[in-house]
């Protein structure tokens, strides 16, 4: 009696499910070069302006005061942007970190960063200490409700940033990665520190900076060990 061969479906089911792997691979890959860009985008976007905004002075006013004006859709569009591209990088570091210390905590406190920045760019400050130019050379008097929405939207989010910075501390001390821990309690400690009101909007752009480049270098090193 000849019996019948059995079809080899562990072979397929393998194929199948490295294929999946892959594709999966693929679009966190997709995700977090979408994080991976945005500081790079916020930082050119700003720096442009900078010197490119008639009377915008960076020792008086916010980069964020680079959303009033008639140019001020820039700004704007540039917060939208880079909080879209902060919540691609939440996704993406959901989809990477499947274990360990922090696996749920970051892409959400990321994601409370990439929320708080879109609401930031929809809810623009007061223009005030003149600019943009014809506006009186002081601080505005009374806030408006989209701006205490803003300074609210943007104290969240950069809280968000910092508690992410401080998990992944604590992940790379479980690991016992120095370094990484050493760099990711800096940026930790530069984001929680208490401004003082001189030299505020310098203060606000260096946060800024060492922000983004933490959003950048992490989506970085997630993208290369996939």
């Amino acid at each position: 009696m000849t019996v019948p061969a059995v079809p080899a479906a562990p072979a397929v089911s393998t194929t199948g499910a490295v294929s999946k792997t892959r594709s999966k691979a693929r679009s966190s890959g997709r995700l977090l070069a979408a994080g991976a860009l945005a500081g790079p985008v916020f930082a050119a976007s700003a720096v442009i302006q900078m010197f490119t905004r008639t009377g915008f002075d960076i020792a008086r006013h916010p980069i964020s005061q680079l959303s009033t004006g008639g140019l001020g859709w820039i700004q704007i569009t540039t917060f939208v942007l880079v909080g879209l591209g902060a919540l691609a990088l939440a996704a993406g570091i959901g989809r990477t970190l499947r274990e360990g210390y922090g696996r749920r905590v970051l892409p959400v406190c990321v994601g409370i960063f990439g929320a708080g920045l879109i609401a930031a760019g929809l809810f623009p400050m007061d223009p005030e200490n003149g600019f943009p130019v014809g506006t009186p050379d002081r601080p505005v008097a009374e806030m408006s409700w989209h701006g205490v929405a803003h300074s609210a939207s943007a104290a969240i989010a950069f809280t968000a940033l910092a508690v992410a910075a401080i998990v992944l501390t604590v992940r790379c001390v479980r690991r016992r990665a120095v370094l990484p821990a050493v760099l990711n309690g800096a940026a930790a400690l530069v984001l929680v520190l208490p401004m003082s009101p001189e030299h505020m909007s310098v203060r606000i752009a260096v946060n800024g900076l060492v922000a983004f480049t933490w959003t950048t270098v992490v989506a970085m090193s997630l993208r290369r060990a996939l």
